[in-house]
């Protein structure tokens, strides 16, 4: 028996799943920097981060300088900001809205909640002395949410576009923030692969929460090398960009197959691509190379993946077949 999708709620689902993977990523950012992220002065710097996301003119149109307590507000609590963590819990919150027939009442209830909750924090609530906690409880918020779907999403053809929007932005925000802090903590722009504070690797793996899995498998030592390698090219890390794109494709190839979504082939083509990119170098030989052409390449591949997704399930008013 035929079920019917439509791509409205298709789209919907894949942008739940991508404003919540961001929500987490960026508090995850937020506490590791300041926790982590200092220099030999002890003082913590938070112009990287606006770096990471291409966000310098939007801020410095609005804030005077890149103190913490502006980073913060803006990161945290702005709503104008459609890279803070207040706009992606909205945005969630506004596509789960639109998915009530489809979503369980535990989903949008834990939703509203949460989105209820960052409403009511106010600028003392993320100074310095308290954002440690707040991190906690955005990641915390975001990982019950990633646990109740896992338990109550029907296993029908959203579930995949969920998966797949989860996957590519979590895919697209590692190279963003290996691309970044590799460069920012290199003590020249000459120094690729020298050796740097010990600390400052330490937050680069905690900020892709990375640090005790990179230590199974490198329980001493660690290099630039080392730690790139790992979040692009680790097949059992869940936030490696080798495994995103390869339950992308898993992703993909069941629903042109299983509910056959023909206009998937395009989309499959593309991340075949990708996963020539990622299989076709060592990660000694893209940095030779140049990190930073190398993430810039993933990145506009993930870009051009995107938009294909977008025209090839989203762009359409009627409703796509599904094959139960």
């Amino acid at each position: 028996m035929a079920a019917l999708l439509l791509s409205r709620y298709a789209e919907c689902i894949f942008w739940l799943a991508r404003y919540m993977e961001r929500a987490e990523n960026l508090a995850r950012i937020l506490d590791v920097n300041e926790t982590f992220a200092r220099d030999g002065q002890g003082a913590t710097h938070w112009r990287p981060i606006l770096q990471l996301n291409a966000d310098q003119e939007r801020f410095f149109q609005s804030y005077p300088a890149a103190t913490a307590e502006n980073v913060l507000n803006f990161y945290i609590l702005d709503g104008q900001n459609p890279t803070s963590i207040l706009f992606a819990v909205r945005a969630a919150r506004e596509n789960a809205r639109q998915l009530r027939p489809l979503i369980s009442t535990e989903m949008w209830a834990q939703l509203n909640v949460f989105y209820n909750r960052l409403l009511a924090l106010g600028p003392a609530d993320i100074s310095l002395p308290n954002l440690q906690r707040q991190c906690a409880f955005i990641k915390e918020a975001c990982q019950a949410h990633a646990g109740i779907t896992e338990g109550t999403f029907f296993r029908d053809q959203g579930w995949y576009f969920y998966q797949l929007g989860k996957y590519l932005e979590r895919a697209d925000q590692t190279t963003r923030l290996l691309d970044i802090k590799y460069h920012t903590l290199l003590p020249q722009s000459g120094g690729v692969g020298s050796p740097i504070d010990l600390s400052q690797w330490n937050a680069l793996l905690r900020s892709a929460a990375g640090y005790h899995a990179f230590r199974r498998i490198n329980p001493r030592g660690m290099t630039p090398a080392t730690v790139a390698g790992f979040l692009l090219f680790n097949r059992s890390f869940p936030r490696s960009v080798a495994l995103c794109t390869h339950e992308i494709q898993q992703v993909l190839s069941g629903l042109t197959s299983k509910y056959r979504l023909r206009r998937g082939n395009l989309v499959l083509e593309k991340v075949d691509e990708l996963q020539d990119l990622l299989a076709s170098q060592s990660i000694e030989t893209v940095i030779n190379h140049g990190l930073h052409e190398y993430l810039d390449g993933l990145q506009v591949c993930f870009g051009t993946l995107s938009d294909g997704i977008s025209r090839a399930f989203f762009g359409f008013d009627q409703p796509v077949a599904v094959t139960a």
